[in-house]
């Protein structure tokens, strides 16, 4: 089988129609998002069983989700960068097959160290999966479904993101934990015959030289974005002298950096880029809107358990609200962003999300489940209609040459949101309790809780909007080309 000669995007600008093929690569692509957020989520109902099958402590079982999420947000920068010298395509395929591969070996693991190793190989994978599927939008479809196809990875996204629990829990009931890595070896074995046989060759292969890919960037900022990343994870929500020693290496890290890129002759990120304001904004909101969503799965399940007195299964369906309305509405998204364009729906998107938020903030706890679930779904609708028109804004005009560190740098904003969520968000939680357990909380300290998290969470989106509003609609086009490779 012989993939399909590549097609220049530009020249399917238009409006063309999708070909058969076209629409096979895009499914592709699509499975591949899923299968990488599936990859997130559907750990996270395993721990309690694997903490008994390994005689482990939670501190230890955590490292099967941790090494996951850090494989993904250290390396994500550096394979866009290798994708556009190496071939997205080739890579692509390749990271696939880690994936693969890697949830096999999850699911046949002998011990917690080896499934450990296991999953941080996943995650790599998936980091490959994640960076360089949204930047082969740009080779695969029209440049005027750019937004559709956005939305369409951002509805697979959130899909693998709401399955990942309810199926984790059926598989490990019926078939055991080993099921839940294993379910993925066959639809990773699916989305490598489609990429392979539909996706667009590359359009030519790159040698890659010392001087091609920027290694000390890449160790640099590796080690930089696992300290921060480990700063804002580990402990369980306590910030002690470990965790400020990590973040303090992280700025220094941030320095070195900054000074490594100036100096390479073909630097990992180019910092030119960030004096744009198009770029610099769109990945300041991507980190700023994360870090809000974040917020809705910290103190969600406090509010509705502990707040309103649910049960396991009312908390659940509660829960799977949100991504659902993701899932439904990303797609449509992608549409209208295409059809009214990226900036205004980027505003719409955030006056959305922060009508949602102020609304959490204000409404008694005398609504009930209603006045949690009404502003949640206002909250992901804007949420939704963000995402995918952000994502176009820049990844419709990006420069051939740099489609895959933008589309890694976009993504590791997203990350860096949601780690800073956990803890930060989570911080201004407890703080707004003023009790000393979450769990034992009067509904009263809870209630109060929540309207000071989400009351933060609407000053950040205004900051964001204000972002969105003071951007230059040039911006982002004008990037680009002066950033050319």
């Amino acid at each position: 089988m012989k993939p399909i000669t590549a097609i220049p995007a530009d020249s399917l600008a238009g409006g063309a129609a999708r070909t058969p093929s076209t629409r096979w690569a895009l499914a592709g692509l699509s499975l591949a998002m899923l299968l990488s957020s599936l990859g997130t989520s559907i750990a996270n109902v395993a721990l309690p069983t694997l903490a008994r099958v390994f005689d482990a402590s939670f501190q230890e079982v955590q490292w099967i989700v941790l090494a996951y999420l850090l494989a993904i947000t250290t390396l994500i920068v550096s394979v866009g960068r290798l994708g556009d010298l190496m071939g997205r395509r080739r890579l692509l395929l390749d990271g696939i097959l880690l994936f693969t591969v890697a949830s096999a070996l999850c699911g046949v693991a002998p011990t917690l160290p080896l499934l450990i190793a296991a999953r941080a190989a996943q995650g790599l994978g998936a980091a490959i999966m994640m960076a360089l599927a949204m930047a082969l939008i740009g080779e695969t479809v029209p440049k005027a479904g750019t937004g559709r196809a956005m939305g369409l990875l951002g509805t697979m996204s959130a899909i693998g993101t709401a399955l990942g629990p309810s199926l984790g829990g059926v598989l490990i009931a019926g078939f055991g934990w080993r099921a839940i890595f294993l379910v993925t070896v066959p639809l990773g074995l699916v989305a490598f015959f489609l990429t392979y046989r539909h996706l667009p060759a590359d359009r030519r292969e790159k040698a890659i030289s010392q001087a091609g890919f920027d290694t000390s960037g890449m160790v640099t900022l590796v080690l930089t974005l696992a300290a921060y990343a480990l700063a804002m994870t580990v402990g369980r929500g306590g910030f002690g002298p470990l965790n400020i020693a990590l973040l303090v290496a992280a700025g220094v890290g941030i320095g070195l950096f900054a000074w490594v890129e100036a100096r390479a002759p073909s630097p990992l990120i180019r910092l030119g880029m960030f004096r744009e304001p198009g770029l610099a904004a769109s990945l300041a909101m991507a980190a700023l809107v994360s870090t809000v969503m974040m917020a809705t799965f910290v103190v969600g399940p406090f509010h509705l358990a502990h707040g309103l007195g649910l049960d396991a299964a009312l908390v659940g369906a509660a829960l799977s609200i949100g991504p659902l309305v993701a899932a439904l509405t990303g797609v449509p998204a992608g549409r209208v962003t295409d059809r009214f364009g990226s900036r205004r729906v980027t505003v719409t998107g955030l006056v959305a999300m922060s009508a949602g938020a102020g609304l959490l903030a204000m409404l008694p706890a005398t609504l009930g489940v209603a006045g949690y679930v009404a502003p949640i779904a206002i909250v992901t609708i804007g949420y939704a209609l963000f995402q995918t028109a952000n994502n176009t804004a820049v990844m419709t005009d990006v420069h051939p040459d740099q489609r895959g560190v933008i589309s890694g740098m976009l993504n590791l904003s997203r990350n860096l949101g949601l780690i800073t969520g956990a803890s930060f968000m989570g911080a201004v939680f407890a703080l707004g309790t003023a009790a000393p357990d979450l769990t034992t909380a009067a509904p009263e300290a809870i209630a109060t809780g929540m309207r000071i998290t989400f009351g933060v969470a609407a000053v950040l989106i205004i900051a964001a909007l204000s972002l969105a509003v003071g951007r230059r609609g040039a911006a982002m086009s004008a990037w680009p080309s002066r950033n050319a490779a």
